[in-house]
């Protein structure tokens, strides 16, 4: 399966949105960063671009968030990267941009590395070519070290061998709801990591149960969670600040818990290509807790003070989130 970005091949008469993003937080937690460079196409027109950049900080009174939207010339996959928006430029072992606006000015040259293999949460390759499921994901570089500079608003911030991960999505439609729950950088774990998510998905006036996908690697071994087969004995208990779940898989099971202050999330619009729009929230430095059940092996606690991400995407505006004031699409 290519990688790669897949805005250039998209029909001029279609709708597309795309992201690739950075997650990273500085060893032991608390503080983070998140950096996305997305393309959203609504159909029959040119695609637009934009750079979100987040720096999240537990210490702080909330994050410090901002984002800048380009025409399609200022958009690019260049040659040896995935993507370029506004001179801002991620591919295969680099990050470098730049984002200015009357709320921050923030630079980065970020250098990154990770030998996990690159982790496809859909079963199948041919899922990905096919026009359902309307979002498809796979993280490049799912569990990653980045080392480098960080410049917000003239301070000067080093990174040394954060952990991390890059993950990389697209389609025609988000889900009706999600969640995306991820974790690297496990105290005494160099090789673990867990990514996964569960989607609400709309069929006219119905709604799917929770459907979950996922990875855990761990000890060595990958587990992929979810799939149609679990949906039964998935849970999800979700809201602002906190998720609860419950996500099985071929002989395994991952009961969790990711929640972090309310202050500490960022609020954002994220619009379909056709103009539905969801409020989504994100905190990038929440604390995940994991309980990890085999067969015939005793459970496995983990937890990430201040270094998991809890991410939320839903219809409801009453959550107590503050939204940024940047439009979608």
């Amino acid at each position: 399966m290519e990688e790669g970005a897949r805005f250039p091949a998209v029909p001029a008469k279609a709708g597309h949105y795309e992201s690739f993003y950075v997650k990273a937080c500085q060893p032991g937690g608390g503080r983070g960063i998140w950096i996305r460079h997305t393309v959203h196409k609504r159909p029959g027109a040119e695609p637009n671009a934009s750079i979100w950049f987040v720096l999240f900080d537990r210490e702080a009174e909330g994050p410090r968030a901002t984002k800048v939207t380009v025409p399609a010339g200022e958009l690019a996959a260049p040659g040896g990267g995935w993507i370029e928006v506004d001179g801002a430029r991620i591919g295969p072992g680099r990050a470098v941009g730049a984002v200015a606006t009357d709320a921050l000015e923030a630079s980065w040259d970020l250098s990154f590395s990770g030998d996990a293999a690159p982790c496809k949460y859909l079963p199948s390759d041919r899922l990905y070519e096919t026009r359902l499921p309307k979002t498809k994901f796979v993280a490049p570089y799912p569990d990653a070290t980045f080392s480098g500079r960080l410049e917000l608003d003239g301070e000067a911030i080093g990174l040394d061998r954060w952990p991390g991960m890059i993950g990389h999505n697209w389609g025609t439609e988000h889900a009706e709801r999600w969640v995306w729950l991820e974790g690297t950088g496990f105290d005494g774990r160099p090789d673990t990591y867990f990514d996964a998510g569960a989607a609400r998905i709309g069929l006219g006036p119905w709604t799917t149960p929770w459907l979950p996908s996922g990875m855990l690697m761990l000890e060595g071994e990958a587990h992929r969670l979810g799939g149609f087969g679990q949906i039964r004995n998935a849970e999800v208990e979700e809201s602002a600040g906190e998720c609860r779940f419950v996500l099985p898989g071929k002989d395994v099971v991952v009961r969790g818990r990711v929640s972090a202050p309310k202050k500490d999330f960022v609020g954002w619009v994220y619009a379909d290509p056709k103009g539905p729009e969801h409020q989504t929230i994100n905190c990038s430095v929440s604390d995940l807790e994991l309980t990890v059940e085999r067969p015939a092996r005793p459970p496995v606690e983990l937890t990430l003070p201040g270094g998991g991400a809890y991410e939320l995407g839903m219809r409801e505006t009453d959550h107590g989130i503050p939204i940024q004031p940047y439009g979608d699409g």
